[in-house]
């Protein structure tokens, strides 16, 4: 499912069996689908693009161990969907200062490789920070954070 600002996650987005092997009480599954379209001339330079960024968050990969899960540790899962949201938005910003030209695939493909690159280090510093929402102080400053960071980049929101 997309990321949508009006919409906040429940336990019942989480469909997959949870681990029981793992000491998480819950895991969600989010990524950022990028696709892209190049219109070039019949001599192959390329005269526009276009292009799709959407944040996701996946349920049958998404799970929670039911007996130990509350509304923090929700809190907590939404935020990371809240951060994929966030790369999707600056994803976007960085496909907006791009120019037209013919090594526009090759400066795209390098944009997803980086957004990817540091959403998986924004996720795992989140992680770190709050101790998997452990810490009550760091959760509260990164919810201010990410809430900052998004009206920042509302410009590059999907409506």
């Amino acid at each position: 499912m997309s990321w949508d600002a009006s919409y906040k996650l429940s336990w019942s987005d989480f469909k997959a069996k949870p681990n029981t092997n793992s000491s998480a009480v819950a895991i969600t599954a989010s990524g950022i689908i990028f696709g892209f379209s190049i219109k070039q001339t019949d001599k192959n330079k390329v005269v526009s693009f276009t292009t799709d960024v959407y944040a996701h968050f996946y349920p049958e990969q998404s799970w929670y161990k039911m007996k130990r899960a509350n509304n923090h540790i929700l809190q907590h899962e939404q935020l990371h969907f809240d951060i994929t949201e966030l790369y999707a938005r600056k994803f976007r910003y960085r496909i907006s200062q791009l120019n037209i030209s013919n090594s526009i695939k090759r400066q795209l493909k390098n944009i997803h490789n980086n957004i990817n690159t540091e959403l998986s280090q924004m996720q795992k510093k989140y992680d770190n920070e709050t101790d998997y929402s452990r810490n009550f102080e760091p959760q509260a400053k990164w919810k201010t954070f990410i809430n900052d960071e998004l009206s920042t980049y509302s410009k590059y929101e999907l409506n």
